[in-house]
């Protein structure tokens, strides 16, 4: 491909609405995870409470048992995939404004249930921009448009994990949560103004087409289930160590400001270097050597909390190991994402990918529920130092998910795994 272009494909509509796409499903991933950690720990509430509405990320690990439905109904005259992101995106919206509207301590269970449908309507247009970045990208595009999405996907973070704890320290809860529902616009305009992807493998027909194929075809490969027992292990210490960082910064004296401009911006661009990197990384070494290399790394930086634990408040100490694990996380999301990416049958995109990515965020809100009664009964060191040594069996599954010769085979094929 000559410069020329290059230069078209990188500022083509296709690669924009990849990015935007990915802001849009980014930002309402930390209003229910570190923007509500922060409200919670902010008025008092236990910490072992604060680790279960973990739970409240239930739909993400479940959205594979919707998904079907998607593939199958078109929902209004702005085409299958368009006619559902506007709709999600528009209950995602007033989802935020009611979650805004709630109190933590004197309510909390009508804070969880407004939570819930937060991230019912997020994981929900994950779903339908999954499927649509797929179709609407040509083969040759489709690294550079994950790329694009997921650097959208961490600036949608950002401004919410970021911005809303800076905003946080001047303003209430409720106004911030508010401001970011704003925030969600982009998304919506660019649904209007995207086309609809053409059906090229036409739409599912039957229930047996819609819900049963797509997992029928899978399970039918060799090994599939220690495939998903890997990717169940593979970042199993990373998220549960991630799901309580909030309070433990807010405990070592941090103030919200330092944890929003380190933290978050700071960790922002670190991570976005790692997945720079790690692509870079894959096309020297391969996805299977990659894995080995980052998935050592994220251990590492996993372990480098409870060295901070024993720092304490200090603002340099806070500042390097964000960075380390937030760069570390970024090469090994990369790979990651790209070794579901490789498994996954073209025919059955949406609903193959949503259960692998399902799977990837159990730990997330299932064992990391658990986090805060963890902590509070190990104490912060040794936590940490349990979430590191989790991770040797997601490492150790590598001998067999990432040989040193692995058998290639074509995703649109029956793939076996070696």
């Amino acid at each position: 491909m000559n410069k020329i272009s290059l230069l078209k494909v990188v500022f083509s509509r296709r690669m924009l609405t990849a990015f935007i796409m990915g802001y849009a499903c980014g930002l309402p991933y930390d209003l229910t995870k570190t923007v509500l950690k922060a409200w919670m720990s902010d008025q008092g509430i236990d910490l072992a409470v604060i680790g279960l509405f973990t739970l409240v990320g239930l739909p993400y690990a479940l959205k594979f048992l919707w998904a079907p439905l998607l593939d199958r109904f078109t929902f209004s005259m702005l085409g299958r995939r368009r006619g559902w992101m506007l709709l999600f995106q528009v209950a995602l919206i007033l989802a935020v404004i009611g979650m805004g509207s709630g109190a933590p301590a004197a309510n909390p269970w009508m804070m969880a249930f407004a939570a819930f449908l937060v991230t019912f309507f997020s994981a929900s247009q994950d779903i339908v921009v999954d499927a649509y970045r797929r179709e609407d990208l040509a083969d040759a595009e489709l690294g550079l448009g994950s790329s694009l999405y997921f650097y959208g996907y961490r600036i949608g973070m950002l401004v919410a994990g970021s911005g809303g704890l800076i905003l946080a320290d001047r303003l209430s809860f409720q106004t911030v949560y508010w401001i970011l529902a704003a925030c969600l616009l982009p998304g919506v305009l660019t649904t209007l103004l995207t086309p609809e992807p053409p059906m090229i493998h036409g739409q599912p027909r039957n229930f047996k087409e819609t819900v049963a194929e797509p997992f029928l075809e899978y399970f039918r490969r060799r090994g599939a289930l220690w495939m998903l027992a890997f990717i169940l292990m593979y970042k199993l210490g990373d998220n549960i160590a991630a799901a309580i960082t909030t309070p433990f910064y807010l405990e070592l004296g941090f103030t919200k400001t330092q944890i929003g401009t380190v933290v978050k911006l700071f960790g922002f661009w670190a991570v976005s270097a790692g997945g720079l990197v790690g692509g870079i990384t894959m096309l020297k070494l391969g996805i299977h050597r990659s894995l080995w290399i980052f998935g050592v790394l994220q251990a590492l930086s996993t372990a480098g909390f409870a060295l901070l634990a024993h720092l304490g408040a200090f603002l340099p100490g806070l500042a390097g190991v964000v960075a380390f694990e937030n760069f570390s996380a970024g090469m090994g999301t990369a790979a990651f994402m790209a070794f579901m990416a490789s498994i996954t049958n073209q025919k059955f995109t949406a609903t193959q990918y949503a259960l692998l990515t399902s799977l990837m965020r159990i730990p997330d809100v299932g064992i990391s529920a658990l986090s805060g009664l963890m902590a509070r009964q190990m104490g912060w060191f040794a936590f940490f130092i349990f979430c590191a040594l989790i991770a040797i069996p997601g490492l150790l599954m590598l001998f067999k998910f990432a040989p040193r010769r692995p058998k290639v085979v074509r995703a649109e094929t029956s793939m076996e795994i070696p």
